[in-house]
């Protein structure tokens, strides 16, 4: 994340506590916590996603088919993240053929009773339905991401005139399980298909690479995203809008890829255009070359934080957005965009185990 955000927090703060001195003090044990990593009963391993959007309703309807193996003891159940969702149904899958499984769900965790014991040899196969309705969900942010709710409708129904309608997610912490069931901790890792249903007018970006796109007869479009490298479920990513996609030179016959709103076409190679030269400097200083399919660059409205550097689609503020008059001065935005390419390597191929060693991600991407 862009850490500018987290310093303009640390250097307001002291002047809050001081401007209110009658309030009782917030509980900071937790500081004094080492949070260790999150026990490992069952791993994931891969999560395919089908999802539509209800822009009225701010809402999305997902079908999911998560694959899971147990770590290293037999098991017979899994406990599983879900924030907010309505659970329509829940089956194990054989071969093509569902089995209905027992469960229980408190608005936060799913608990799971599979139809057998499994062991470290075997992967099963769960189908979920379910509605995610982050709309509905009671969160809180933090001093470096300003809100949780991991899946946002930016002017869904167009009644703001001057903003565009956009859908894009934001997964750290733990919010990507507020859109999709997952095992949501930095110690699990799983391979990715998405597939996108949204008008045909807008475009979509996730993770990996787009492979298909299939045109339906209501006016949508079936966009179909695969991820084969293993990563967090933190760093799952989905953008939706009307945007210009601005393809600069490949790095080594990967796409280098920039997502803007149409007005800002012109300006976005002088904004992200050094792309290319970070990814061969930070590759040869590092010894490991760019590890992913591609690179893209896209920029939310209203985003809750600086940037995020989901696998291989980074999120940007609008304030990445500049013209020639202001890049003319120079780009503000440059230390961001290097800092979010770095946690391509340090973050996101090499992730923290647990949230309490997140500095280490951070540090490594200032330094870049």
């Amino acid at each position: 994340m862009k850490r500018i955000v987290l310093m303009m927090a640390i250097t307001v703060f002291p002047a809050l506590l001081w401007a209110q001195p009658n309030e009782e003090p917030k509980d900071t044990a937790w500081k004094k916590v080492f949070r260790e990593s999150y026990p490992v009963i069952n791993s994931l391993v891969h999560t395919k996603l089908d999802v539509t959007f209800n822009y009225a309703k701010s809402q999305l309807n997902g079908k999911e088919w998560l694959t899971l193996k147990p770590h290293f003891y037999p098991t017979d159940s899994v406990l599983l993240d879900a924030k907010g969702m309505d659970i329509k149904q829940v089956s194990i899958m054989n071969g093509m053929n569902k089995k209905s499984l027992k469960y229980t769900y408190d608005s936060m965790k799913l608990n799971i009773k599979l139809d057998k014991t499994y062991t470290r040899n075997d992967k099963y196969t769960l189908y979920i339905e379910y509605t995610a309705k982050p709309n509905e969900l009671k969160t809180e942010g933090s001093a470096a991401i300003t809100d949780a709710k991991g899946l946002y409708f930016i002017n869904p129904t167009g009644q703001e005139k001057d903003k565009p309608t956009q859908i894009w997610t934001q997964g750290e912490t733990e919010a990507s399980s507020v859109w999709f069931v997952t095992i949501d901790k930095p110690n699990q890792k799983t391979t990715q298909e998405m597939y996108m249903t949204v008008p045909a007018k807008y475009v979509t970006l996730s993770n990996g690479l787009l492979k298909s796109q299939k045109k339906n007869t209501d006016g949508t479009r079936t966009d179909y995203w695969k991820m084969d490298q293993p990563h967090a479920p933190y760093l799952f990513f989905m953008g939706v809008g009307d945007y210009a996609i601005i393809k600069d030179a490949p790095y080594k016959g990967k796409e280098v890829s920039y997502y803007v709103e149409k007005e800002y076409a012109p300006y976005a190679k002088g904004i992200f255009g050094n792309t290319p030269e970070m990814m061969k400097f930070f590759s040869d200083k590092l010894g490991v070359e760019y590890p992913w399919d591609k690179y893209s660059q896209i920029v939310g409205r209203d985003y809750v934080s600086g940037a995020m550097e989901n696998t291989t689609a980074t999120l940007h503020q609008e304030s990445a957005y500049q013209n020639n008059r202001q890049l003319a001065d120079g780009n503000g935005w440059e230390e961001t965009i290097a800092h979010e390419l770095f946690h391509q390597w340090f973050g996101d191929l090499v992730t923290a185990e647990s949230w309490s060693n997140l500095t280490v991600n951070e540090s490594f991407a200032n330094y870049s």
